[in-house]
């Protein structure tokens, strides 16, 4: 048996792409794949070894004229050329895409070849192009039951079979994991990201929220910051007198979330999916321009009481700081949002996508 599966230039598209991947390879070796990822990508360069890749020429179209958008037809049109081309020399018996511009051509002209697809969609709120695949395809998984509402008309092509997550994403013992950072087993302790590429709003307000904050003895950070921030941020640490643990990027995720009390972070479906699966009480702070996918998956985990958001025109230091410090004085209540996760969606979400995956044929 051959699966293609296919995959946008976000971490939000690549890591459960890569879950999905893994899964497959430990429950059937002898089922061949292969990866497609638009030729931009530099993070699938760095993650995805050990499968093989092909890449296609992709870029984002708008509805404007530009020369932007006349080179983004070009590249549609050269990656359904290259599409055709993958499709017919792989020959595979199911094509499994993740998302993003880069599905459209591989899915279309796979349906078009007759061969078996399915569309998975990370978030809430489902993106433009899981939208428009959704008419094409033979099952549509969906990783929040909250989806289906915006898909009322594919009822029955769809499946709830949560968002896959990296196999080593385990919850590990959090004496063990704060070992891991040397850190003490008697501080509360936060996680603070920005997302797969940082956030320099969030970077710049946590460490203003830090810089006014009366005792610094009594808390721990670990803060992912991204490339582009790293510098400045362990420069602005080094005289504020705390106990932090800065990376750009950190692959050992499990730790940082089995070591802390409260994660600040963006609301991609990625990071939603490793909240719940860590029970981790959070303050959001959704992306606003990803087409509102962040603030729906955000307002998810607000009804459900398990995290507090801030908007991104309303965050700064001030704001950041009251509700770090709500949450370090009220052990009560990061208690209690640990609670709601326990009626969240618990199967394992990339053994259900293989045995989806692979029951199309």
């Amino acid at each position: 048996m051959k699966i293609l599966v296919v995959s946008g230039a976000t971490g939000g598209h690549i890591f459960p792409a890569l879950a999905f991947l893994d899964s497959l390879r430990q429950q059937d070796q002898n089922i061949e794949t292969l990866l497609i990822l638009p030729k931009r990508n530099i993070l699938g360069k760095e993650i995805a070894c050990g499968y093989k890749i092909r890449y296609i020429s992709i870029s984002p179209i708008k509805l404007s004229f530009s020369f932007k958008n006349i080179k983004g037809v070009f590249n549609f049109l050269k990656a359904s050329l290259k599409s055709i081309f993958i499709l017919v020399e792989f020959c595979p018996d199911t094509v499994v895409g993740f998302g993003s511009l880069s599905c459209i051509p591989v899915i279309l002209f796979a349906w078009i070849f007759r061969i078996k697809t399915m569309i998975h969609e990370q978030n809430v709120f489902p993106g433009r192009a899981n939208t428009f695949l959704a008419p094409f395809v033979d099952r549509i998984a969906i990783s929040f039951g909250e989806t289906q509402r915006f898909l009322k008309q594919y009822r029955r092509k769809i499946v709830v079979t949560g968002n896959p997550l990296r196999s080593s994403l385990k919850i590990i013992e959090k004496t063990k994991a704060l070992e891991f950072f040397q850190f003490s087993k008697s501080k509360f302790t936060i996680l603070v990201m920005g997302g797969s590429l940082g956030s320099s709003k969030i970077n710049q307000s946590f460490q203003g929220a830090v810089l006014s904050m009366g005792n610094k003895n009594n808390f721990q950070v670990i803060h992912l910051g991204g490339t582009k921030d790293y510098g400045y941020l362990k420069d602005g640490y080094k005289n504020l007198g705390i106990n932090v643990r800065i990376f750009d990027f950190l692959d050992s995720m499990q730790y940082a979330y089995s070591a802390s009390d409260l994660v600040i972070a963006r609301a991609g479906a990625l990071t939603i999916a490793e909240i719940i699966l860590f029970k981790l009480p959070a303050i959001l702070i959704p992306y606003p321009y990803a087409h509102k996918h962040q603030a729906i998956n955000a307002d998810m985990l607000n009804r459900m009481k398990s995290a507090l958001i801030i908007p991104d025109d309303k965050l700064d230091a001030e704001a950041l700081k009251d509700a770090i410090k709500e949450f370090m004085h009220n052990p009560d209540k990061l208690e209690n949002m640990r609670l709601q996760y326990n009626k969240s969606h618990s199967k394992d979400a990339s053994v259900l996508l293989v045995e989806l995956a692979v029951s199309l044929n």
